[in-house]
């Protein structure tokens, strides 16, 4: 299991079993903090936990300072005895303090339980497999080290089906689904208990969850804009502490820059260069028409930082694919993944370990235009839509999103909207002319098309950082990052941050038709307006559409299909059709889907 997880770890390995050999624990090391053999993994403490642990506590070096105040001591300078310590003095009460990304376990030899946990957002992954018949529970922060076992995959057809059709990689009405009927994991902000006895008795249980609608109503723009500041300051400079070389990726976004800029003020980062300059990380595509590279120069050459960037060439592209599919485990909805793939290897090419990135903003600063329709229903439901002036202020800022009947239905009867859209998707899902009727009969029993379950801007920014959405995102992250034993770390997902942007009435995220307005506000002074006023930042998109194009691609989708078909899953009508080459974001990228799932199967 650890050998298929070398990649996450490339400093070391260690095993550690209790003296009944009913418990195993196994790691691979990733050093970042304490690079000492003090710190290696699994970590006994106090004679009676062993851990083991992927990710970072941010804030530990306070939590050990608590701590050694109440008689604790430490053996090294990890944030890892920090967890154990802090779970010995609060028992699960202890995840509440914890800052950052973290999938740990703990085996209590005293009282014969383990106690498993996942940060709050899903930035570290945490599966497991409970074998009722033969009392085990395995568990593996990638879905291969339990493969590993022999254990054999048994792809999860529903999953199949609604990824193939809603572009769903996820269950949002049951969290803990994989693409493996066997396999399952830990949600985001849950955490499990065994008791190990004659039979295993296990628990789980949410331990933190956003108030969306408790809003701060009367705080005037002046004090969210200086405590948003303050907030993403503490995340960033807390997000700097390493013993090993760190730099940023960049986009040329505002959520990228406004990180090198809070890096850039602070200067606290551990140069990764003899220049002592940060180092920026960033995939361009020349001859793109979605190239960025303009805006990536404008932010080193404003804040005098090293720039090194990637240019993915199309002879790349197949082997690439294969590579980069492979390491996910599951379905990848687009080839974003590939360029986010090549950043991470040319961190590791420079030598830095940790990158900081922007992730996470866009679903709880309402960075995406599908967003600008929830909020214009919220002021419609209100009465103030057309004296906002929020759909001519959009519009003459190219948002294209339209307002129309079906959404004046949906702010007066948002119950009724609901159940229309969810009917909406299941009708186009059956619709889908490629599948086999067996295919579609069997598994659209249970559709996974969901929605808010409160209509407003909020509510939809929740569903997507906290049940679907986000977690994709950091699934592609972590499994690109760790491919190359890099280590990425997301600003904007401190929950001290998260929960007071949601504490924001829905004017703070979107007004004047701009999107992100208090991050935007509040990085006018530090940051060129070029960026700030930026209207075509559409997300991190590659140019899928020629990449499809290719030979090479275009002979992998044809096998992918016939693979489909072999498995009754297609029509065998589908491989008379001619491939439709699309880009990233476009919604019918059925061709895309396939050669995914395929690589899946």
């Amino acid at each position: 299991m650890t050998d298929a997880l070398a990649h996450r770890g490339p400093d070391g390995e260690g095993f550690w079993q209790n003296s009944e050999g009913r418990v195993l624990l196994g790691h691979r090391r990733l050093s970042i903090i304490d690079l000492s053999v003090n710190a290696a993994q699994p970590m006994n403490y106090m004679d009676r936990y062993t851990i083991v642990h992927n990710g970072e506590i941010y804030n530990y070096i306070e939590l050990r300072e608590e701590l050694r105040k109440k008689g604790y001591v430490f053996n090294s300078q990890s944030d890892t005895e920090v967890i154990v310590a802090a779970y010995d003095h609060w028992k699960d009460e202890c995840l509440d303090l914890f800052d950052g990304m973290f999938a740990f376990t703990i085996y209590d030899d005293k009282e014969k339980e383990f106690f498993a946990a996942r940060d709050r957002f899903g930035e570290k992954p945490f599966f497991y497999c409970y074998n009722e018949r033969d009392q085990t529970f395995c568990f593996a922060s990638e879905m291969k080290a339990i493969w590993a076992l022999g254990l054999q995959r048994t792809p999860n057809l529903q999953m199949l089906f609604n990824f193939l059709t809603i572009g769903y990689v996820d269950n949002p009405n049951y969290l803990q689904e994989t693409f493996d009927n066997n396999i399952e994991k830990l949600p985001a902000a849950y955490f499990l208990k065994i008791k190990i006895a004659d039979r295993l008795d296990i628990t789980s249980e949410k331990y933190w969850d956003l108030d969306f609608e408790n809003e701060e109503e009367k705080i005037s723009d002046g004090d969210a804009i200086d405590k948003f500041n303050e907030l993403f300051s503490v995340s960033v400079k807390r997000r700097l502490r390493s013993d090993v070389p760190l730099g940023t990726s960049l986009s040329g976004g505002i959520d990228s820059s406004s990180i090198a800029a809070a890096i850039s003020q602070l200067q606290t980062s551990k140069p990764a260069s003899p220049a002592g300059r940060l180092q920026t990380f960033s995939a361009i595509f020349p001859a793109f028409e979605k190239n960025e590279e303009k805006y990536i120069d404008i932010i080193t050459q404003n804040f005098n930082l090293q720039s090194f960037k990637t240019d993915i060439s199309v002879n790349e592209i197949p082997a690439l694919l294969q590579t980069v599919m492979r390491q996910q485990d599951e379905p990848i909805s687009s080839a974003s993944s590939i360029a986010q793939f090549k950043v991470f290897e040319l961190a590791k090419q420079q030598n830095v370990r940790v990158l900081l990135d922007g992730q996470g903003a866009d679903e709880t600063l309402a960075g995406y235009s599908k967003y600008y329709k929830w909020y214009w229903q919220e002021l419609f439901r209100k009465r103030k839509l057309l004296r906002s002036g929020e759909l001519k202020a959009a519009h003459q800022n190219g948002v294209s999103e339209k307002f129309g009947l079906r959404n004046i239905i949906a702010s007066i009867v948002p119950e009724f909207a609901s159940v229309f859209l969810e009917r909406q998707y299941l009708l186009n899902a059956l619709r889908q002319q490629d599948l086999t009727r067996d295919f579609v009969h069997l598994q659209s029993k249970e559709a996974y098309y969901t929605t808010p379950t409160i209509f407003s801007l909020n509510g939809v920014l929740y569903f997507n950082t906290c049940m679907h959405g986000l977690e994709e995102l950091l699934r592609y992250a972590d499994r690109n990052s760790m491919a190359h034993g890099r280590e990425v770390r997301l600003p904007f997902l401190s929950h001290e941050l998260v929960e007071f942007i949601f504490s924001l009435p829905s004017n703070f995220k979107i007004r004047n038709g701009q999107s992100k307005w208090v991050l935007r506000k509040s990085m006018e002074n530090n940051l060129p307006t070029e960026i700030t006023q930026r209207k075509d930042k559409v997300g991190f998109e590659p140019p899928q559409l020629i990449w499809m194009k290719l030979p090479e691609v275009q002979l992998m989708i044809n096998l992918a299909k016939k693979k489909l078909v072999d498995q009754k899953i297609l029509k065998p009508s589908v491989l008379d059709k001619s491939i439709k080459a699309t880009s990233a974001y476009e919604k019918d990228n059925h061709d895309w889907k396939y050669l995914a799932a395929a690589h899946f199967l």
